[in-house]
């Protein structure tokens, strides 16, 4: 008799089903070895069954035993950072793809001295784990880290110590693509809305200025300005910003944010985009494309960093003998030409 809909489902239940031995069902469900093959028309037999049943391994029993739980681990820095939201959504699918599930935990004013990555996983029974954003204001997590016993990956980690193997974005060469960009269009006078990031994240802003110290011999007096990385950061920037003397031609934004921001002040003020005044994004989110005039920015190549790093950290997991010393893999950020931009109007 099947069991109830409400009973776990064990290998016993697939073996009296299938009609074969539970040792067979457990080498079939785990891939495990055998010193005789086991015929495939058995194998089916026992996938068919085990599904028709709706059998589910419970993860942490098999961690216990110590087969794959075929569980990733994800530490986010912060879940109401909507940037993540579009990661979180890549890693789950990315890991799927792969055969494994994603556990998620977050950091975000969860953890005070000596408190352990139990508490932010829940368990530490999975096969690998990620880290996403900038880790470096939790030394207790990096502490706890540095012990497992699984591998760990970090994603976007910024200026995060490196001590696992991480996958970053190009953020300087991005600045320096979107204000070339605004250079060869003939714009000299180019602002900067440096959004506040977390950990006092400069990397973009230190770009725009080596940039225009080594292009024009510096930045213009008030043309740096730092803001909320939000929409009304953007927007209040972006009018102090104009009220300048001499108002720069071009604007960018280190956050697509803040950018809009800035096109919403520009139209609130009166100022035509990209007439008077092109702006320029970064992070290419869903929004960019659907602004009027459609923001041009920089991509940020979500997909790829992700699936980069989930087939890093699944190798990693799979082969306990590989490699985990730090190292850092690059990804650039590719230039979207939109509207907001074009060449700056003659007096």
């Amino acid at each position: 008799m099947p069991p109830s809909p409400r009973s776990v489902v064990t290998m016993r239940d697939i073996a009296a089903a299938s009609g074969v031995s539970q040792s067979t069902v457990s080498r079939v469900l785990n891939n495990a070895p055998t010193r005789v093959p086991i015929a495939p028309e058995t194998r089916e037999r026992v996938i068919r069954a085990a599904r028709e049943l709706g059998y589910r391994p419970n993860p942490l029993a098999r961690g216990l035993r110590g087969a794959s739980t075929n569980l990733i681990g994800a530490v986010v820095r912060d879940f109401s950072d909507v940037f993540y939201a579009g990661v979180i959504e890549a890693l789950v699918v990315e890991s799927m793809a792969h055969g494994y599930h994603v556990v998620l935990g977050h950091v975000h004013g969860r953890l005070d001295a000596g408190t352990p990555l139990t508490t932010v996983l829940e368990t530490r029974h999975t096969d690998a784990i990620i880290l996403l954003g900038d880790m470096r204001a939790y030394p207790e997590l990096l502490d706890d880290l540095r012990g497992s016993s699984v591998p760990v990956v970090g994603l976007w980690q910024g200026v995060s110590p490196l001590e696992f193997p991480a996958v970053n974005p190009d953020d300087r060469a991005g600045v320096q693509a979107g204000l070339e960009h605004l250079a060869s269009l003939g714009h000299r006078r180019i602002g900067f809305l440096s959004a506040e990031l977390p950990n006092e994240y400069r990397i973009r802003e230190e770009a725009y200025v080596d940039f225009m110290r080594e292009r024009f011999g510096g930045v213009p007096s008030g043309y740096l300005r730092r803001c909320p990385g939000t929409l009304d950061g953007g927007e209040s920037a972006l009018t102090d910003l104009m009220s300048l003397p001499e108002p720069p031609t071009a604007v960018a934004a280190s956050t697509d944010l803040v950018g809009v921001g800035a096109l919403h002040a520009a139209h609130g003020l009166g100022i035509p985009v990209p007439g008077r005044l092109s702006v320029i994004g970064f992070d290419d989110i869903l929004i960019a494309s659907h602004t009027v005039p459609a923001l041009t920015t920089l991509r940020m190549p979500i997909a790829e960093i992700v699936g980069f790093g989930v087939a890093r950290a699944v190798s990693l997991a799979r082969d306990p003998s590989g490699g985990r010393e730090p190292d850092v893999t690059v990804f650039p950020l590719p230039l979207v030409v939109r509207d907001s931009t074009a060449p700056p109007e003659r007096p």
